[in-house]
Parts: structure tokens; C-alpha cells; sequence
């Protein structure tokens, strides 16, 4: 149970109909700038889902990172609006019992890690009583049977995966993090939630960056070369695979930076230019090119390998997904003789270690190049009984609604925006014996627990998982069964 001070801020439910495409938000009033920053003292009240600290000072909310509940704060205003005071933390005056030293010195100028002054006890029961406030959204979902979450053994160090940008700085190079709502990069240091090969890696870079004064993008002009830094980690092999983002192709300065780093690091057995040249926020283009070693990255998850390309998806924590896939293929429960699908399933992480048990699965993913990774993974894995296929989700669940046979499982492992109504109503079609749902975001797998229910299955239990350590985010797996059918069935 959660202690009383680390109450969250209720959520309405999201009862907006599941869209094709993301809804574009109308952009908030422009928030007015302090010439100074003005010094205030907030008691917070309460933690909203993001994990930031609310309080309240002369009517407005006061959005503070890095508080706690219970604690009162100095706070310097960076932006006030009419509603709302975004602060900065700079004193704390009265000291909540969930506050530990952090060990990040990185922390208020980072803010990548919204819990990492909570002690990781009071962490867990915040993320338990995130999913659970989450479903009580919908009266249908109250006293569905929730697990109590699977803590991380390492809530440290278990990052194998970073996406960083890369700026100057007042003159000097700093590699980590945009700031919420700016184009300023706040310098992560050696980061303690990254695997210490990318701490080493960003080093390094680092250092040859300075070397070589390589260009680096401004957000702002749309100017420079370098964007971002994407290093990805085998704890399996002990390998690491390292991107560099640009903003055109460049062959002299890309090159020798990537020959320094595989030189200085041999752990780095892959590196990658990728050439992003549009305007938006999006981190990676459509064009890759391998500049020094192998064209992907080797890991193993279970008894599984896996090959890993510069642009699929994968889980950043090794432990964490292990636990699950072992717990998604427990809960299917296939024989060799059932058909199981995967729908949005990566490089085939989870199809592949269904398709041990079952007679045939078949995984479904937008990705062009994690599908290729997929079919690869199968080969190198002998599951000849698995099949892969590149596409809308919904376009193909349709023409499968014809083709397939009787369906004993169907797995569920969509974005933060949860699953399209059409997906839903596809797969229910489809009459699986279990549905298990793998859910990165608690609000849209309410919501979608709530469609499935109307649509004839309920959840019979949800084991929640903690997938990032010291942030507010929480995975969950959600196991469904026919209405009327037993639990245990």
C-alpha cells in the first residue's frame, strides 16, 4: 500500500475514441518568462503520473521536479501562466521520510529521473498504485486482480539502451537530454541508470568531438552536422553498437570519429551513420549507413538470440524483459499443436520464445527493418514455425481474420498509445482462448482493457513490472480470458 504522503494526481480516463494517427494537441498559451527568477516557498501535495511534484502557491498549481510529497521546497519560477508555475528546485526546508540521497550528481540539471530521490520501496508502491488508480478510472476494471510489481534486482546500471543529444553549451560539449519544453541539452554525466559500456562510450565521443571539432546541431538555426548519439549494449556478449545521428551525410569527420571510438573501445563491434535531415523532433531518418564493423548487434534473452539492427526497437532492460517474456509465454500456455499471434512484436522477442511451445506463430510489426531482424532471429533460433509480416496492424489482422485457423493466444505489445479500436475488434474476432496484453503506459491499457471487456473478454489479472527504476514509468502484462470463462483456464 501506498504511504499517504505519495498520493497521485487522479487521471480522467481516456475516453477519447483510439485514433489511426496521434491527435494533435492545441498548443498552450504561451507562458509568460520571469526577467528574474522570483524565489517562493510550496508544500507539495502530491505527485502527478510523471512522478513531479505538486503544490500550490496563491491559487496557481507549482509544478516542481525532484520534490516529494510532504516536503516544503524554495523554488525558483521559471515560467508562470495563469494557471500554472513551472519552479525549479534549489532548497529543500522540511524533508519527506520517502527522500534518499540520489545518487546522480546530474539530477536537477538532468531531470531524466523524476523518482530517483524516493527511496525504491516507495517507489514500487507509487508505480502499484499508479496502475491500480489507473484501471479504478473505469467501473468495469475496479478489483481486477493486480500482482504486486516484480522489482527490478538492479535498479542501477540496467540501461543497455540511450538515445542522447549532442550540443555546446556555454562553450563546451554537453551530451544527454533535452530539457522539457526547450531545445537546451542538460549533460548527464556518467549517467548510474546506463550499463557502464555506454558511460564509457559517451566519454569517449566525448573526448573526439572536442578533438576534432566536429560540428553539432542547433535545434534553433538548423545548423551544424552531429544531432544525436545512440548506443546500444549486448549484456549477453558484452558488445555495444553506437549510432551517430546526422543532420546530412558526411563521409571524412563521421568516419574517423567512428574509427576513434571502435579503436579506443573494443567492446564497440558496429558503428552506424544515420542521416536524419528534417526540421521535427523525430531522432532518426530513413538512411543508414555502416561505417566500421558488423551491420547489427548480437544479444540473447533467455535461450533466445537475437540480432539487433541500428533502427528496431528493443527493451532497454535485459532483466526486466527476460522476466516478462518468460512470464507472456507461462501464461499462454501453447501446445504443439495451437497457432499464436504477436502484434506489434519488434524483432520477435516474444513470438520467438512462444513459437518453442506452440505450432505456428505469427508476428506483426510497422518496422520494415525489425521484421527483417525477426525473420533473421528465427533462422538463427531453428523456429522454422514462425512467420513475420511488415504493415499496418490493422490492415493485416484483416486479411488474417480470413486466412488463419483457430487461435489460441493472441499478444498485444502496442506503443504508449495503446492499441487502434479497429485492433481490438480484429483480434476478438479472432476468438484467441487468452489475450495478454504488454502495456508501457497504465491510462491506455485501462482504456483498452475497458474496449476488450465490452467486446467479450475480461482481465483476469495483471502482473505489473518494473521496467525503469527511479523514473515514473511502469510496464504491465495484462492476462484476458473469454467472459464467462474461468480465470485459471
Amino acid at each position: 500500500m501506498v504511504p499517504a504522503n505519495l498520493t497521485i494526481k487522479p487521471k480522467q480516463p481516456e475516453n477519447n475514441p483510439m485514433p489511426k494517427q496521434k491527435q494533435s494537441r492545441s498548443k498552450p498559451a504561451r507562458a509568460r518568462r520571469k526577467p528574474s527568477a522570483e524565489l517562493i516557498e510550496v508544500t507539495i501535495d502530491q505527485l502527478n503520473d510523471d512522478g513531479i511534484g505538486i503544490g500550490r502557491y496563491q491559487g496557481k498549481e507549482v509544478l516542481v521536479a525532484g520534490s516529494l510529497p510532504g516536503e516544503k521546497v524554495c523554488v525558483a519560477v521559471e515560467h508562470e501562466g495563469q494557471r500554472r508555475i513551472i519552479g525549479q528546485f534549489r532548497r529543500l526546508l522540511t524533508k519527506s521520510p520517502a527522500r534518499k540521497p540520489s545518487p546522480c550528481p546530474s539530477l536537477r540539471d538532468c531531470q531524466g529521473c523524476s523518482l530517483m530521490s524516493m527511496g525504491y520501496a516507495d517507489q514500487l508502491d507509487f508505480k502499484q498504485t499508479k496502475v491500480r488508480e489507473a484501471l479504478n478510472a473505469y467501473p468495469q476494471l475496479k478489483g481486477t486482480d493486480i500482482s504486486p510489481i516484480l522489482a527490478a534486482e538492479e535498479p542501477l546500471g540496467y540501461r543497455t539502451s540511450a538515445k542522447l543529444a549532442v550540443a555546446r553549451r556555454n562553450g563546451r560539449i554537453v551530451i544527454g537530454l533535452y530539457r522539457r519544453g526547450s531545445h537546451e541539452v542538460a549533460d548527464i554525466g556518467a549517467c548510474p541508470l546506463h550499463h557502464p559500456l555506454v558511460n564509457r562510450i559517451v566519454e569517449v565521443v566525448r573526448e573526439e568531438i572536442a578533438r576534432q571539432d566536429i560540428y553539432l546541431y542547433n535545434p534553433v538555426t538548423r545548423r551544424g552536422l552531429l544531432r544525436y548519439l545512440l548506443i546500444k549494449v549486448s549484456p549477453a556478449t558484452g558488445k555495444a553498437m553506437v549510432t551517430f545521428v546526422t543532420a546530412q551525410r558526411e563521409y571524412k569527420r563521421i568516419t574517423a570519429l567512428a574509427k576513434w571510438v571502435a579503436r579506443k573501445i573494443p567492446e564497440v563491434v558496429s558503428v552506424q551513420q544515420n542521416v536524419n535531415a528534417s526540421s521535427g523532433n523525430v531522432i532518426m531518418g530513413r538512411e543508414t549507413l555502416r561505417m566500421v564493423g558488423q551491420p547489427d548487434l548480437f544479444d540473447q534473452v533467455g535461450n533466445i538470440r537475437l540480432r539487433i539492427s541500428p533502427t528496431s526497437f528493443f527493451q532497454v532492460n535485459h532483466a526486466q524483459a527476460a522476466r516478462i517474456y518468460a512470464l507472456v509465454r507461462r501464461w499462454a500456455a501453447l501446445e504443439s499443436h495451437e497457432f499464436a499471434l504477436d502484434l506489434y512484436c519488434g524483432i520477435g522477442g516474444i513470438a520467438l520464445h512462444l513459437a518453442q511451445d506452440a505450432g505456428r506463430v505469427i508476428g506483426v510489426e510497422m518496422v520494415e527493418d525489425a521484421v527483417r531482424n525477426a525473420q533473421q532471429n528465427a533462422a538463427m533460433n531453428n523456429l522454422a514455425n514462425c512467420r513475420f509480416l511488415a504493415g499496418d496492424t490493422a490492415e493485416l489482422l484483416q486479411d488474417l481474420i480470413v486466412d488463419l485457423p483457430s487461435l489460441a493466444t493472441a499478444v498485444l505489445n502496442p506503443p504508449r498509445s495503446g492499441c487502434d479500436v479497429e485492433v481490438l475488434q480484429a483480434v476478438t474476432q479472432l476468438q484467441p482462448r487468452t489475450i495478454i496484453y504488454v502495456s508501457c503506459n497504465p491510462d491506455t491499457l485501462a482504456r483498452d482493457l475497458a474496449e476488450l471487456q465490452k467486446l467479450g473478454y475480461r482481465t483476469a489479472e495483471i502482473q505489473p513490472v518494473d521496467m525503469f527504476p527511479q523514473t515514473a514509468h511502469v510496464e504491465s502484462v495484462a492476462r484476458l480470458v473469454k467472459t464467462g470463462q474461468q480465470a485459471n483456464q
